[in-house]
């Protein structure tokens, strides 16, 4: 019996052993063509195949520009952009297969030609150009080429997509680095005006200057102040041009008008009473004095606390003693009295003096009627 007849005798079983096998292989490629089909829409390319790779290339950065996470536009969308990324690849990568398969076909229909010529075998040429292309070296030297920057911008295409990921996740620590490598360029000596240049570039790496109302536009000149430093001068006075003031003018302001408010109030508290005070008096003014020192004491704290934010030593203030400004109240408050006394002297001067004047226009006018009647 030969072989043909044990292959006949056979051929059932071998078509059930071989039946899953060719039922794999036909849902895959069924799969992977649907796959395609889905690739090509997501694309907005015809799925017939007929778009060439500078069209897909085309319609991929079309693409790229609406729904890329970082293109700023109101259609981006990460996910969507990342099935856009998948359905280029496999469209590049289905024209690869068609084209290595045309240039398979072709090499082969060149290879029977030559044969047919009585030509030499045809194999030298995949010893370069990475066996790419076909027919003449100056023909598949330039689609080498080609395929080389289509490689390449693939390549760059998904650099670019790295690198902005990887920025996007580490934006906040280098725009932080950046601030303070262009904050060291500037040579500055003390260690506080460092802090505040410091301070100023981050502020500016972030924005938060772009709101002024003299951005983009040249500085003022600023009278000079022989008492203070230049870099100092000209920054307070941008900030006070655009409404800002730093902390230690707002804790000088707040100190000079607390301590102006309870040396009037004590001032009051003295007016009322008299001179010289009954005991009564006394007691009341002592009870007054010891309020005034406890909030002198609180105002003191915060001379200290002013003292430690003030950033020139020639601005700092001193402790307000108690028995200074009792003084001064007292004195005050004598000046004041002896002012009132002087007013109370000229009135009566004055209602003398009018008094007076009655009086001689009174008998004035008796003796003319006098003399009238005579």
């Amino acid at each position: 019996m030969n072989c043909w007849v044990l292959l006949r005798l056979h051929s059932a079983d071998l078509r059930i052993s071989l039946l899953p096998l060719y039922c794999s292989l036909s849902l895959r490629a069924l799969s992977s063509r649907a796959s395609l089909r889905e690739s090509y829409r997501l694309l907005q390319l015809p799925d017939d195949g007929a778009s060439g790779p500078a069209e897909v290339k085309e319609a991929y950065l079309r693409m790229a520009k609406l729904y890329h996470p970082d293109s700023g536009a109101p259609t981006a969308d990460a996910a969507l952009f990342s099935q856009i990324d998948e359905a280029y690849r496999a469209v590049l990568t289905h024209l690869g297969r068609q084209k290595s398969v045309s240039q398979f076909d072709q090499s082969l229909e060149e290879e029977e030609e030559d044969k047919v010529k009585g030509n030499a075998p045809q194999h030298r040429r995949y010893l370069s150009f990475e066996g790419v292309g076909s027919g003449t070296p100056s023909q598949r030297e330039r689609q080498y080429r080609q395929i080389r920057v289509d490689r390449a911008t693939d390549q760059v295409l998904e650099y670019r997509r790295k690198e902005m990921e990887k920025a996007a996740a580490d934006e906040g620590a280098m725009v932080t680095r950046d601030a303070r490598l262009r904050s060291k360029k500037i040579k500055i000596t003390q260690a506080v005006e460092r802090l505040v240049e410091d301070l100023i570039q981050e502020s500016m790496a972030r924005g938060d200057f772009q709101n002024l109302s003299g951005t983009g536009k040249p500085l003022n000149k600023f009278d000079h102040n022989p008492y203070m430093d230049p870099m100092t001068h000209n920054l307070n006075r941008i900030l006070i041009d655009n409404g800002y003031q730093p902390e230690w003018i707002v804790v000088q302001k707040e100190i000079r008008e607390t301590i102006a408010k309870i040396r009037e109030k004590l001032q009051k508290v003295r007016a009322r009473l008299g001179e010289p005070m009954t005991h009564s008096e006394t007691l009341q003014w002592k009870e007054h004095c010891a309020v005034f020192a406890d909030e002198l004491g609180k105002l003191n704290k915060k001379v200290d606390n002013f003292n430690l934010i003030v950033p020139l030593m020639s601005r700092q203030m001193v402790h307000y003693s108690l028995k200074r400004e009792l003084a001064k109240i007292l004195k005050t408050d004598q000046l004041l009295r002896q002012e009132k006394e002087k007013e109370k002297e000229m009135k009566q001067d004055e209602q003398k003096e009018i008094a007076r004047t009655s009086q001689h226009t009174r008998q004035g006018l008796i003796t003319w009627m006098q003399n009238l009647l005579k």
